[in-house]
């Protein structure tokens, strides 16, 4: 009978406990990303002396990137053009299709879009890459012999990816317009200057600058996840694929966050 009754305590103490064990985890994992954080502002300046390794992480993770951004690119635009044209249909005159791809491939689907596959490719890469140096022990290796793992690890990739991530939006800018253009003229019989011409209709440069602005922030967020998930792997190849995957999904989200906060702010 005694049991009986004390059961349901002892199970709401342990869901009490292990609400308190997520809470308290939740609050020490944030204080060691904003030490992260801190530690890479203090050395920002020494970019300059490590433009070799900076220019070594852009070719890996953007340049080598372009396949995957065109392919996602071109079909966004023609997906959004499909669409848009279908709502569109006998309510809003096709001229203001070309107006409507323009402002929500540059100011929304490139940046998130771009973001969001790059965090599954660029966040990844430095996850996995900075959590098997870890678990080996290659890092510790490193702080023996006196050389900054934040300088020669950490600040190139985060440096590289906020300007590589810049440069593929403008580029998946450009492929998702173009393949836009290539729907609205060869599937849904729009012409060509009833297309371009709607492109330049309420164009605003604020527009595409908030675009910008978004990828650089999202660049960032990536490769932060990346690093700060890939430093704290911990139990061998169990661990690095546990840290991989953490940082993919926090990327994912964060970025979701962002790009409200940022269109908040600047719109």
């Amino acid at each position: 009978m005694s049991e009986l009754i004390t059961r349901p305590f002892i199970s709401v103490g342990k869901l009490f406990f292990s609400a308190v064990d997520l809470f308290v985890g939740a609050f020490a994992r944030a204080g060691t990303l904003y030490a992260l954080m801190g530690r890479i502002g203090s050395r920002a300046p020494t970019i300059v002396k490590t433009m070799v390794f900076t220019k070594e992480q852009m070719m890996s993770l953007g340049v080598a990137s372009l396949p995957l951004v065109l392919v996602t690119s071109c079909f966004t635009g023609g997906v959004a053009v499909s669409q848009a044209a279908y709502m569109f249909s006998n309510i809003v005159p096709m001229t203001y299709l070309g107006t409507a791809v323009c402002k929500a491939t540059v100011m929304e689907l490139a940046p998130v879009l771009t973001a969001l596959v790059m965090a599954g490719r660029m966040g990844a890469s430095i996850a996995a890459e900075l959590g098997s140096m870890k678990t080996n022990e290659q890092i510790e290796a490193m702080e023996c012999l006196a050389l900054d793992p934040i300088r020669y690890l950490i600040i190139p990739r985060v440096v590289a990816g906020m300007v590589m991530l810049l440069a593929l939006t403008v580029f998946a800018d450009l492929i998702a317009i173009l393949g836009g253009w290539f729907v609205a003229v060869f599937f849904i019989d729009v012409s060509s200057f009833t297309f371009t011409n709607g492109l330049r209709l309420f164009f605003e440069p604020k527009d595409v600058f908030a675009g910008l602005l978004k990828s650089s922030v999202f660049g960032g967020i990536i490769t932060l996840m990346g690093c700060y998930h890939g430093l704290t792997a911990e139990g061998g190849a169990e661990g690095v694929g546990k840290a991989t995957m953490t940082a993919v999904v926090s990327s994912a989200v964060l970025i979701l966050i962002f790009d409200f906060i940022v269109a908040a702010l600047i719109f």
